[in-house]
């Protein structure tokens, strides 16, 4: 990927045009966006100003507008320089329809807020959000592949797959952290969580860069660098300054949208990249546990990852172009709010596609007196995925339930003939749809 074009500094412009100032304030008006969008220079100056405005001088009176809209935060750069962020009209409508929808209820249906439904929806959340955020940095096995290994219990093959549950395992803690203050050594555990037996140095997980180290850089693909982090030597106060923005200690009472912070924590973490490997998927987990903290419990259900996954350059581009301009973080903000607002409409429409297939198995079953919603679920997935196998472990996985639960629920499928059962070693039963389980259902229903 190639780095932006940097613009000059805002008091160097200043000066350079500092003759034609006074008329371009009283005969333009300057906005932030340009046709909607919060342009970089390395796109404005392609573009063709309005007026007899140079390029340079409408960047200037655009900057002068950001300027006097924008925030800052205690975050800085490697000079010291500190951070700020604006929120265009777009934004601020994006984080209403976030509130409206991850916050609350509204619209959901009775299926979906149901606690022993939701249950097996975060199940699947979880997992997906691990492959994809470990497949961002690297990780090289199929969704497939890995699912089974997560629902069956069974140990990792290989680097990719260990990723994958660590991943798992720190989405886990996550919700099991949400309900408490952000704390160092929270962030710490949740690195040895994400690393453990990836790092060629196994002592680095949940360590700091140290001075002595080889600081790590961000390449692209073709290993040029296009960012260098901050100092070593600074990562332990940095960290410290992370954890009080987190928790609002460093706010002077001003209110940060909630959901602001979780993506202004977010690139935090990515920016100071304080550890040998897992920067990125460690501040996803710190996103995740904002939002779950300032109690967006959809985000249980909520996979960003992968639309990160699906434009990777887009994602890089937002860090880059916050870098390059003065440390403008909006451009992460628009960003950010895109991939959730598109996570939340595709989560939307699974969520309406389960519900439709759980009442139609519903009706198939209705004649049924002794079947729970986990059964229903299994009987749902068994429809559409006639090839799918399932054992105790991986129903257990599935619904969070406890072992002789599961074994109880898959049995008594097998006997009503809605399951057909075999016998792997000694004490494995592996349980699978028979080939003509919807016709079944939708003749006669289950054998009583």
């Amino acid at each position: 990927m190639k780095r932006p074009r940097s613009p000059l500094p805002l008091e160097k412009l200043l000066d350079r045009h500092r003759a034609r100032l006074p008329t371009l304030l009283m005969n333009h008006v300057f906005y932030p966006m340009v046709d909607g969008r919060y342009l970089h220079w390395d796109t404005l100056r392609r573009l063709d100003p309005p007026g007899d405005l140079s390029s340079e001088e409408w960047w200037t009176g655009i900057k002068l507008s950001r300027g006097s809209l924008s925030r800052w935060i205690p975050l800085r750069n490697a000079r010291g320089r500190p951070f700020r962020f604006m929120l265009p009209d777009s934004v601020q409508e994006a984080l209403h329809r976030i509130d409206s929808r991850a916050g609350g209820r509204i619209g959901m249906a009775d299926r979906v807020v149901n606690r022993q439904t939701r249950d097996r929806f975060i199940v699947n959340s979880l997992i997906d959000e691990a492959i994809t955020s470990s497949q961002l940095e690297g990780a090289s096995t199929t969704r497939a592949a890995a699912a089974r290994m997560i629902r069956a219990g069974r140990r990792p093959r290989d680097r990719s797959e260990r990723m994958i549950l660590n991943n798992y395992r720190a989405m886990q803690a996550v919700r099991t952290l949400k309900d408490s203050p952000l704390t160092a050594e929270a962030v710490l555990d949740l690195h040895v969580t994400l690393t453990a037996d990836t790092l060629r140095d196994p002592a680095a997980a949940g360590r700091l860069q140290r001075p002595q180290d080889d600081r790590v850089e961000v390449c692209d693909a073709n290993d040029q660098v296009l960012y260098h982090p901050p100092p070593a030597e600074e990562l332990p106060d940095r960290l410290k300054q992370m954890v009080q923005f987190a928790n609002r200690d460093a706010d002077d009472g001003a209110f940060m949208h909630p959901v602001v912070r979780a993506i202004l924590l977010h690139f935090w973490l990515a920016f100071d990249h304080p550890f040998e490997d897992g920067n990125g998927r460690t501040a996803r987990a710190l996103f995740y546990w904002t939002m779950l903290h300032h109690d967006y419990w959809l985000f249980e259900l909520v996979s960003i990852s992968r639309f990160l996954k699906k434009a990777p350059a887009q994602y890089a581009r937002a860090f880059l172009h916050t870098e390059t301009d003065g440390n403008d973080l909006t451009y992460f903000i628009v960003h950010q709010v895109e991939v959730i607002r598109r996570a939340i409409d595709e989560l939307d429409a699974y969520l309406e596609t389960k519900v439709r297939q759980v009442r139609r198995v519903e009706r198939m079953l209705r004649r049924s007196t002794d079947l729970n919603h986990r059964q229903l679920a299994l009987l749902a997935h068994a429809v559409r995925h006639p090839d799918a196998e399932y054992t105790t472990r991986s129903h257990q996985t599935s619904h969070d339930v406890a072992y002789a639960t599961a074994r109880a629920d898959l049995f008594r499928l097998a006997e009503l003939g809605l399951l057909d059962q075999r016998r792997i070693g000694r004490r494995t039963h592996v349980f699978r749809a028979p080939p003509d389980l919807e016709a079944r259902l939708e003749s006669s229903g289950p054998v009583e």
